[in-house]
């Protein structure tokens, strides 16, 4: 399939905004359907008037992964309840919004069209300018909605469908540094875990099982150390992936279960941080002047404990200071989206009622086009 390289629209407004903005963010990328009111004031300090998420993890729970016809329904079905709770919990009615943002993509299409489609349909009916908003730039600026953060900062995203390596500049302005060669880091955890008949979703109930189990039994379990010694910033998680599968249809007891989830978590927390290195270190070259710069980690893999143990060593050993979003929003959420867009309607940007949905659509969609290495096909390039 061929890359979508259509950009969102934005058009510029009649200028920025200098007071505070009542944003509706809604999110339905995946499984989960979301609301929420943010306020960020002029300052740029975040308020979550609300944030509502109706989960789907029933709904997929006997396929082992999401069904992209059953979300898509679901979404339809829900959506406008999570809204309307969202705005009672906020204290908010449709008059007291300066604008309303949904994720325009990346996502499985059908259900980024849902919620795109109702913003839509909010944006017109009450008179509000639309923010179409790229779902990993949510997951950007979401550390933002715990504490400031200053631009610019280097990111780390980790979640189930992207793992990419990123200079975040300002919103809209980010290039990025490395991606995944295959799978990303919470696929891989997904995927391990369904191969151990752990069950959906596979990767809170793998760490809950690592958690069980020991370092020196760990040990044991020859997993590849894929892209060792590379001096670039790129992953790759498929071999691991599939040698631990093929070990765990070896394994009876529970202890050695445990002691190779213990493993896989290991092996991907050390990936994520060997490379993160070389980030860190390309950072802090282009950035000489920065003391302490942010070393932001967000996704839903950053919720994983030892992968926020091992990255925040790494961090600290380079002079950064690790930041990760409040655990409620590391995985998806409407929050984060509320947030980018205000932080684009700040600036004037607003999205015409035309704007498509996009199963694709990169961050850094000039290299996604320029750089050969990162071609349609890879991961990297489709995230």
């Amino acid at each position: 399939m061929s890359m979508d390289t259509r950009a969102a629209p934005y058009s510029t407004g009649p200028g920025t905004a200098t007071g505070p903005l009542v944003l509706l963010g809604i999110e339905t990328s995946c499984d989960e359907t979301a609301a929420s009111v943010v306020r960020q004031a002029a300052d740029g300090t975040v308020e979550v008037l609300s944030s509502v998420v109706h989960s789907q993890i029933d709904d997929h729970a006997a396929y082992g992964g999401v069904v992209p016809e059953i979300a898509a329904r679901s979404h339809v079905e829900t959506i406008d309840g999570v809204v309307k709770r969202a705005l009672v919990e906020a204290g908010c009615d449709w008059s007291g919004l300066d604008g309303v943002a949904a994720t325009a993509g990346p996502g499985l299409v059908g259900g980024v069209m849902v919620g795109l489609s109702y913003a839509k349909g909010v944006a017109m009916g009450r008179g509000l300018p639309l923010v179409a908003v790229n779902h990993l730039e949510g997951h950007a600026v979401s550390a933002r909605l715990g504490r400031p953060v200053a631009y610019p900062f280097l990111l780390l995203l980790v979640s189930g469908g992207h793992c990419q390596l990123l200079e975040v500049r300002g919103i809209g302005d980010m290039s990025r540094l490395g991606t995944t060669l295959d799978d990303a880091a919470g696929e891989a955890f997904d995927k391990i875990a369904k191969a151990m008949g752990l069950g959906y979703p596979g990767g809170p109930a793998l760490e809950r099982l690592a958690a069980t189990g020991t370092d020196a039994g760990a040990e044991r379990f020859d997993l590849p150390r894929s892209l060792l010694g590379r001096r670039d910033c790129d992953f790759s998680f498929s071999g691991l992936k599939t040698a631990a599968a093929r070990l765990s249809q070896g394994l009876e007891t529970e202890a050695d279960k445990a002691d190779l989830a213990r493993a896989v978590q290991n092996a991907i927390a050390r990936q994520l941080a060997e490379r993160s290195v070389r980030a860190l270190d390309l950072f802090s070259e282009s950035h000489p002047d920065l003391d302490r710069p942010a070393f932001v980690v967000a996704g839903g893999v950053a919720a994983n404990a030892t992968v926020r143990a091992r990255l925040t060593a790494v961090a600290e050993a380079r002079g950064f200071d690790f930041v990760a979003p409040p655990m409620a929003y590391c995985t998806d959420n409407a929050a984060m989206i509320a947030l980018a867009g205000a932080e684009r309607l700040r600036l004037g940007l607003t999205s015409d009622l035309a704007v498509a949905a996009r199963p694709r659509w990169p961050l850094d969609e000039a290299r996604a086009l320029s750089d050969p290495t990162h071609a349609p096909g890879r991961k990297g390039a489709k995230s």
